[in-house]
């Protein structure tokens, strides 16, 4: 069976909508900027992405507004686009066959810190009962389920980066093996607050740059770590005989191959470098089929951490052999996402399928030693794209890797 993708949902900090951002995308249009959902003065983060200019109020009814985080709010708002997008009407669907699959990877932060600060100042009796739900991490795909009325199987994937990947990779398997034929998947993340900043800063991974352009710079002589942001992308995704026959306006591609391993402890002697993301390639291209040969782009995790990238540049050296194969990063325009960054990649690699052409990595002047990748910088390539390996590190040790395919 081969899942079939019919609907794209994006809201990302350089374009609300999937053509919006797509276009930005293509131009070298960036989303990241000065933090400006808090006071970030005291903060070891200044910079970051940005959903700029999303109202929930234009997107989200009251009622549920009150009850949700940001974070599900944009995958509100993500998940109408796909729906709409796929042609898909819920209420013609069997319940009992459309599921909700996500990842998350920090759950409700804002809405937690706020009511943790009520609790704190006011008291108990001035914390809302949606404290209890809002900042769940499967508070997203449950609250998408009661909405589209998705009685199927559902569930949540934390595996903080990686998680949009084994997400989708997971979606497969319901729609294998677990009677479901509709299946809403992804992820958003909105962690762009003192308490989401205060944990993600503690890995010592985020750039300490103040400069849009120089935060985020992977594989490149002066990466310093990465950029946060917020956003993500939801996605429609069938079983392909099942999109046919309810007439589904297009199909971006399909998803082929998945793998996920898991990296040893930290100081552990190992023959592999104590990364198993060549591993998770290897198995990901097995499962779709596939010869190195056969891949025209790899969308690739960048962290921006110079030792990690050295690592991933590694395994594609290894891989692919030197310049073996076209690499970009479009996340070098939103930063990372967190649960929201590797849904958002599958999602750009179905539209770099889509349109032939692999859009650029930014802000790289010049590659480090050690990383001799075809990276792509400053200005998309055309040429036909059949196959995208996409490949995503989750911190803590997860690896996933996902395979996207054209219909032709």
């Amino acid at each position: 069976m081969m899942a079939a993708v019919t609907g794209i949902g994006v809201v990302a900090p350089n374009g609300v909508g999937t053509e919006t951002y797509w276009q930005a995308v293509l131009a070298g249009r960036s989303g990241i900027g000065p933090l400006t959902r808090f006071d970030a003065r005291g903060y070891p983060v200044r910079i970051a992405g940005e959903v700029t200019g999303f109202d929930a109020a234009e997107h989200v009814p009251s009622r549920l507004r009150v009850q949700t985080d940001r974070w599900t709010h944009l995958a509100f708002t993500a998940a109408e686009m796909a729906l709409s997008d796929a042609g898909a009407d819920t209420d013609e669907l069997p319940e009992y066959e459309m599921a909700v699959l996500t990842s998350s990877s920090s759950g409700g932060t804002e809405f937690g810190q706020y009511e943790i600060e009520r609790l704190w100042s006011k008291g108990s009796r001035y914390v809302t009962a949606y404290q209890s739900i809002a900042w769940f991490y499967a508070a997203t795909t449950g609250q998408l389920s009661i909405r589209h009325g998705m009685r199927g199987p559902c569930g949540v994937v934390c595996t903080e980066q990686a998680g949009g990947l084994d997400a989708a990779g997971r979606t497969c398997r319901l729609l294998e093996s677990d009677g479901a034929r509709f299946v809403l998947t992804g992820g958003t993340d909105a962690s762009l607050c003192p308490y989401g900043v205060t944990a993600q800063a503690a890995t010592g991974l985020i750039s300490p740059s103040e400069e849009p352009e120089r935060g985020y710079q992977p594989f490149a002589s002066t990466a310093s770590g990465y950029v946060p942001g917020e956003g993500g992308a939801i996605l429609v995704v069938e079983q392909a005989d099942a999109a046919r026959e309810r007439g589904a306006k297009h199909v971006y591609g399909l998803i082929t191959g998945y793998a996920a391993t898991f990296d040893p402890r930290p100081g552990t002697p190992d023959p592999e470098g104590g990364s198993r993301l060549r591993r998770a390639a290897q198995l990901a291209l097995a499962d779709a089929g596939l010869e190195c040969g056969q891949v025209d782009v790899v969308f690739a995790d960048a962290s921006g951490d110079p030792e990690r990238d050295r690592i991933e540049a590694t395994t594609l050296r290894e891989f692919f052999g030197p310049h073996g194969v076209p690499v970009t990063a479009p996340k070098t325009m939103t930063g990372r996402l967190y649960g929201g960054g590797a849904a958002l990649d599958v999602a750009t690699a179905l539209l770099s399928i889509r349109d032939g052409v692999i859009p650029p990595t930014i802000n790289v002047p010049a590659l480090a030693p050690g990383c001799d990748l075809d990276l792509v910088r400053g200005e998309p390539r055309e040429g036909p794209i059949r196959n995208a390996l996409i490949l995503a590190r989750g911190y803590g040790g997860f690896n996933a890797a996902l395979v996207v395919s054209g219909t032709e």
